[in-house]
């Protein structure tokens, strides 16, 4: 998949003022400071369509970008560690729910993972949520340009054997670096696949 276009839609907390659902969705999430931001901007290639912050929870609020005309690119916002109040970690993960739950045009939510990083456990608690409401999505491993392949095929096979403890079988997973653009056409291949199997 080639993205020849990428504009900016709206920002919100309430997922009913969402675009109307009449076009595939894929949102992306993660952990704070997981790299989110970066990987968007590499996938579309704006270094500037979502923005970055070198401080966690940049991202407040449910961002739409329509892209190629054809479909939604959603950035959402991180959980886990952010220096914010509980209050309002409380209400971001209220209406990150509430989206996910309810956004019946979305296609597949991508959950990111510092590849860096032992399995944490809001990660593990947050892809059991997806798989007990039945929600669809992938893992995507960012970062790895920062580990050397040894590390980072040793860093992988722990995460896979912490799942499979409790997971009969893995979610489809990438390996990315927004730095080396490494995984883009990978990402954007599996976008495609979607895409195409939407009758």
């Amino acid at each position: 998949m080639e993205i020849k276009s990428s504009t900016f839609l709206i920002s919100n907390t309430n997922p009913e003022l969402c675009p109307a659902p009449t076009k595939p969705e894929y949102a992306f999430i993660g952990r704070s400071n997981v790299g989110k931001s970066s990987l968007i901007n590499m996938l579309t290639g704006k270094k500037k369509l979502a923005k970055i912050s070198v401080k966690p929870g940049k991202t407040r609020l449910i961002n739409h970008f329509l892209i190629n005309e054809e479909w939604y690119l959603v950035d959402l916002p991180g959980y886990g560690y952010a220096k914010v109040s509980k209050t309002d970690r409380k209400k971001w993960l209220s209406f990150i729910h509430k989206y996910i739950l309810n956004r019946n045009n979305l296609i597949c939510l991508f959950v990111l993972i510092d590849a860096r990083i032992k399995p944490q456990k809001s990660d593990m608690e947050f892809m059991k949520w997806l798989a007990i409401n039945n929600i669809p999505f992938a893992m995507i491993f960012t970062k790895c340009d920062k580990l050397s392949t040894n590390n980072l095929n040793k860093n992988i096979t722990y995460y896979k054997n912490e799942m499979l403890k409790t997971w009969e079988e893995l979610p489809k997973y990438f390996l990315t670096s927004a730095e080396k653009k490494t995984g883009k056409e990978d990402v954007l291949s599996y976008l495609e696949e979607l895409n195409n199997s939407i009758e």
